[in-house]
């Protein structure tokens, strides 16, 4: 780690200095593998809620599990009510100004590739391509016994055929798609099945306990080791499958940085931090960085 890097270590103002803007996109602008590791904070100002405060602190209740989702029937009505309620609102977001910042980076050569932890597609739809869901996408639907995959938006349209008195219900929206209901409102809770064997139809996620799948991890793995710098944004890394990542690439004496309002898991391990909204800083960034880059 070098010492202008740690001299630029923020000390947690809400705004990004330009001394520290400058750091970071010199950083990027020296390096030809920049990995871009994202989470829920790059898309709450598109409209989507995030998992935790600026301590890293969890709101609310716990996620389902994926193993009470399956074994469950009352579970799956819970879940499936909740989110027909909820998905609608995640459906409408659209990318912020700091998706559309990366897009524009990764246009321009200077990010190799996107690592999001987010379900939401809203970088795909900002114009990043080489984007690796790490969780998955919950806009996806795939049946657990013959593996047919339907979009979210089909699922959508039978839970509303077949549960009408609840589709009009006024619910809280809650991350990925969730929402608040009131308890025994999900009771005669109409669950979809597979059309082609009938069987259970799960979203296209990781689960909380869940993993991530082989194929998946191995890809993500390859994308940190091949890295020569990490920037972590709107993510606190306080779940493992995030935060090995960051780990790995600091390990390997790789320079890891993060745009992030708040503490993080990986904040010993970090060479600069701006603690300011990505949406703020993002776009700011990539300025600097293309305006160095055609110098």
């Amino acid at each position: 780690m070098s010492d202008s890097l740690q001299a630029a270590t923020p000390t947690g103002t809400a705004a990004a200095s330009g001394d520290e803007l400058e750091a970071l996109a010199h950083l990027l602008l020296t390096c030809s593998n920049v990995l871009v590791l994202t989470g829920a904070g790059i898309s709450t100002a598109s409209g989507i809620p995030d998992y935790r405060d600026e301590d890293g602190v969890r709101r609310g209740r716990l996620p389902i599990q994926g193993a009470e989702f399956r074994a469950s029937e009352a579970a799956r009505k819970r879940y499936w009510a909740r989110s027909m309620l909820g998905w609608p609102r995640l459906a409408q977001a659209r990318p912020n100004a700091a998706h559309r910042a990366i897009a524009q980076l990764e246009e321009a050569g200077r990010v190799a590739a996107v690592l999001t932890q987010n379900v939401d597609g809203l970088h795909q739809q900002a114009g990043s391509r080489r984007v690796m869901e790490l969780h998955g996408s919950i806009h996806a639907v795939r049946c657990l016994s013959c593996g047919t995959f339907y979009e979210r938006a089909r699922i959508q349209r039978e839970l509303e055929q077949f549960n009408p008195a609840l589709a009009c219900a006024e619910a809280a929206a809650l991350p990925d798609g969730d929402a608040q209901l009131e308890p025994d409102a999900d009771a005669d809770f109409h669950v979809p099945s597979c059309g082609r064997c009938g069987g259970m139809l799960q979203p296209d996620v990781v689960f909380f306990g869940d993993g991530v799948p082989a194929a998946r991890n191995a890809e993500a793995e390859q994308a940190a080791h091949a890295c020569d710098v990490m920037l972590v944004v709107g993510s606190s890394l306080m779940v493992l499958s995030g935060f090995r990542f960051a780990r790995m690439a600091a390990q390997a004496g790789k320079p890891v940085a993060a745009i992030n309002r708040g503490l993080t898991r990986a904040d010993p391990l970090l060479a600069l931090k701006i603690a300011a909204s990505a949406e703020s800083v993002l776009p700011r960034l990539a300025s600097l960085v293309l305006d160095g880059k055609r110098a």
